[in-house]
């Protein structure tokens, strides 16, 4: 294919109105390549349907298909066909690591190594477009959802920063359960030159009560992040925020961190519930932090900042009290055996596959009932440099 029909294919996608870049994406991507179908496949709240929007197909799970492997290892799948099929080829569509589908095109014959690099290029401007789009129309939010959010799910997803990232030192992702209504859980991040920035919060309450607080919490955190305060002034406004408003009767339970890219230092403060453990090898272990007073829960609260390790190779995960205090039918608390043991069991899955296998391992362990609590699963795979490696470098 020559540069030109790669560009005018770009210029096309970019230049399509939001609502219509699905199907404007597919048209010419069917043109140039001559192929027979081309689907844009959108991942569902729960990430566990696939879901076409450029054609009416039905939605199906992506597990143990070839699209859902696209989407599960970010890798390209072609499979061989049956006799007078066409040539499907499943392509992942992500943004630094924020798993958004998959795009599949389906080709007469078997694609070369030329055409599956323009294919790959056209998936990647694909699904920036496609992630700029989503702030300007309704259009891919309503197709990814099969039932209806709460307002307050409404309100919590609309709030997160997205549900992966991935940068040269981590590797990091999360995800809210019930995907459909949750209620006052939520997590946060934010990256930079030099820091990683992340929070878990938990608003107290239910429905829009709850979700208002931790809107309120989240909003308090970045304004002061954005003002260049650290960690504790950043605690200490959304404290103050927070108080100001509710006067003590409503507080948010938040687990901060900021992460040095370079050395692997964490400054921390633990002011509520989340809990966190590291994986190093296949030791499972709490990260234990001194527990300070939620947010909002006094006006005058002094933080401390306090200060852990990580390294090269180390794996984070936080979960919210629906996760570590969630009790099964049989009333065994899941924090106390199962949880450790879910960790392990998924410790040669990316984070993003981790999260979404611990999830599903949530929904399991109540056996088909619904969750007492809302919960959020966030996990950090920490691949920066060790902090040997830092002192050894010249200035380090």
């Amino acid at each position: 294919m020559p540069d030109d029909q790669l560009s005018s294919m770009e210029r096309a996608i970019w230049q399509a109105q939001p609502h219509a870049l699905a199907a404007t994406a597919a048209k010419a991507i069917e043109h140039h390549f001559a192929a027979g179908s081309v689907e844009l496949l959108l991942a569902d709240y729960q990430l566990d349907f696939l879901i076409p929007v450029a054609s009416e197909r039905p939605a199906f799970r992506m597990d143990g298909t070839p699209a859902g492997r696209a989407f599960a290892a970010q890798q390209p799948v072609l499979l061989p066909p049956a006799d007078g099929e066409p040539w499907d080829l499943h392509l992942p569509l992500a943004v630094n690591g924020d798993r958004l589908g998959v795009l599949t095109v389906s080709l007469p014959d078997e694609p070369g190594t030329a055409e599956r690099r323009w294919l790959a290029a056209l998936a990647v401007i694909l699904a920036r477009a496609l992630a700029i789009a989503d702030g300007a129309t309704d259009v891919y939010r309503r197709a990814r959802r099969r039932n209806r959010l709460t307002l307050a799910a409404e309100i919590q997803w609309d709030l997160l920063p997205g549900r992966s990232s991935v940068c040269d030192e981590y590797h990091l992702a999360g995800q809210l359960e019930p995907a459909y209504a949750i209620w006052g859980d939520n997590f946060d991040w934010s990256v930079g030159a030099d820091h990683l920035t992340v929070s878990v919060t938990n608003g107290m309450g239910r429905g829009t009560e709850a979700a208002l607080l931790t809107h309120l919490a989240i909003s308090a955190l970045r304004n002061a992040r954005r003002s260049g305060a650290d960690l504790v002034d950043q605690a200490t406004l959304a404290n103050e925020t927070l108080h100001t408003r509710h006067l003590g009767r409503s507080h948010v339970s938040t687990l901060l961190l900021r992460f040095d890219l370079a050395t692997g230092r964490v400054a921390a403060i633990d002011a509520g519930s989340p809990q966190m453990f590291r994986m190093r090898g296949t030791t499972v272990e709490p990260v234990e932090l001194e527990a300070q007073l939620p947010l909002g829960m006094f006006d005058d609260t002094a933080y401390v900042e306090q200060e852990f390790l990580v390294e090269a190779g180390d794996r984070l995960v936080i979960v919210s009290d629906g996760v570590h205090a969630a009790v099964s039918p049989q009333g065994d608390a899941y924090g106390a055996s199962a949880l450790p043991a879910a960790l392990r069991q998924t410790r040669l899955q990316s984070p993003s596959e981790a999260v979404r296998t611990l999830t599903r391992g949530l929904l399991d362990y109540h056996q088909g009932g619904e969750l007492d609590d809302d919960a959020v699963i966030l996990c950090l795979d920490w691949t920066g440099k060790s902090a040997t490696a830092a002192k050894s470098t010249p200035g380090g």
